[in-house]
C-alpha cells in the first residue's frame, strides 16, 4: 500500500528533533518580504515555494521537500523523508545529515556572501539605491539548480507570473519524481533533461499548455543531453561570463534576457544585469543614462549592463534583484 500522506510540520514545536537551524540576522536574509528573496525577474524562483502556513515556506530543493521559518537570528528548517512511517515520522533511512542539509541551504541562499557590506557599498556608489533600500532588506540571489533555472525561464516567455507557477507545477507532476504527500499536496521532483528530450516530449507539454513553449521546453533539453550534458551546463559555473552567456543564447528559445536570468542565478555570475523594457526605462528615466538607441537590441543589452556593472561593481546582478 502506498505510504500515509505526512503531516507538514509548520514551526520547530511540531516535532522539534526534525528541525535544525543556522544562524542568519534579517540583514543577512528575510524570508518575509513579497517579491523578495521568492521573486526573480518575472518568475517565481525555482524551488517552487509557497508559504504554507504564516511564517512558514515549503518547497522542493535538490530532490527533497523542506519547510523553512525564520526568527529573529536564526534560519530553521525541517526536512521531509520520501517514505515516512503512519505517525509522520521519517523513516530511519529518510532521515537526512544534518551537516550536509545545513551546507545544502548555506550554498542555495549563498549565505557565505556578506549582504549588509554590500548594501553599504552600492547605496554609497548609488543614491537612488540608498533611497529604497531601507525598505527591502535582506534581499539575497539564490543559487539554483542550473537545468531547472533555464528550463522554467523558458516558459516565462510573454507570460505571467501565477500561469507560470501553474505551468512548472504541471510539468514537474507529469515528467517529475514524486517525493511524498505533505497533508495529501503531492510533491514532485523537478524533471531530468532526459524525461524532457523525449520523442514524445513536445507533445505532452502542448497538451499541458505549454503552446510554443513546448518547442523550446523540449528542443533545448535535447540540445543539452546531445551536447554539453548536466554535467556541462554546471561547468559553466566556472566558464567567463561571456562565454556562458553564448553557450546559452544558442539553446532554443533563449535570448539575451534568459541567459543573463541563468547566468545570475544558476552559474554564479553575480555580474549579470537581466535587462528587459523595464529595467532599459529606469536605466534611462532614473538614471538618464543614453543607452540603447530606440530599441532593445543585443547591443543595448550590453551596455545596459555594463552601466550598472560600471554603477554597482562586480554584483551588480544582485543589487539590480533589490
Amino acid at each position: 500500500r502506498p505510504p500515509a500522506p505526512m503531516k507538514l510540520r509548520d514551526s520547530p514545536s511540531a516535532c522539534p528533533s526534525l528541525w535544525r537551524s543556522l544562524p542568519c540576522p534579517p540583514a543577512e536574509l528575510r524570508l518575509d518580504l513579497p517579491g523578495g528573496v521568492w521573486a526573480g525577474p518575472d518568475v517565481p524562483v525555482c524551488g517552487r515555494w509557497w508559504e504554507s502556513s504564516p511564517g512558514a515556506w515549503t518547497g522542493v530543493l535538490g530532490g527533497r521537500v523542506w519547510t523553512l521559518r525564520q526568527d529573529p537570528d536564526r534560519l530553521w528548517y525541517t526536512v521531509y523523508g520520501e517514505e515516512e512511517e503512519e505517525d509522520g515520522r521519517p523513516a530511519e533511512a529518510a532521515k537526512p545529515d544534518g551537516a550536509e542539509t545545513d551546507q545544502i541551504l548555506r550554498d542555495y541562499f549563498q549565505l557565505d556572501v556578506g549582504l549588509s557590506a554590500l548594501y553599504c557599498a552600492w547605496g554609497a556608489a548609488d543614491p537612488l539605491f540608498r533611497k529604497v533600500a531601507g525598505d527591502f532588506p535582506g534581499v539575497r540571489v539564490l543559487r539554483q539548480d542550473p537545468v531547472e533555472c533555464l528550463l522554467s525561464f523558458i516558459c516565462t516567455s510573454n507570460n505571467h507570473i501565477s500561469r507560470i507557477t501553474a505551468m512548472i507545477e504541471r510539468l514537474c507532476q507529469a515528467f517529475g519524481r514524486r517525493l511524498c504527500r505533505l497533508d495529501a499536496r503531492p510533491f514532485h521532483a523537478f524533471p531530468s533533461l532526459s524525461a524532457l528530450a523525449g520523442a514524445d516530449a513536445e507533445a505532452r507539454l502542448r497538451a499541458l499548455g505549454f503552446g510554443y513553449r513546448a518547442k523550446f521546453v523540449s528542443g533545448s533539453a535535447r540540445a543539452i543531453v546531445e551536447g554539453l550534458g548536466a554535467e556541462g551546463l554546471h561547468r559553466l559555473r566556472a566558464a567567463p561570463y561571456a562565454e556562458a552567456r553564448r553557450v546559452l543564447c544558442a539553446l532554443p528559445g533563449v535570448g539575451a534576457k534568459v541567459a543573463d536570468c541563468v547566468c545570475l542565478m544558476a552559474l554564479d555570475k553575480a555580474e549579470a544585469v537581466p535587462v528587459d523594457t523595464h529595467v532599459w526605462r529606469i536605466a534611462r528615466q532614473r538614471y538618464g543614462a543614453a543607452l540603447g538607441g530606440r530599441s532593445l537590441t543585443p547591443r543595448a543589452h550590453q551596455e545596459i549592463g555594463d552601466f550598472f556593472r560600471g554603477l554597482w561593481g562586480p554584483r551588480a546582478g544582485w543589487a539590480q534583484a533589490v
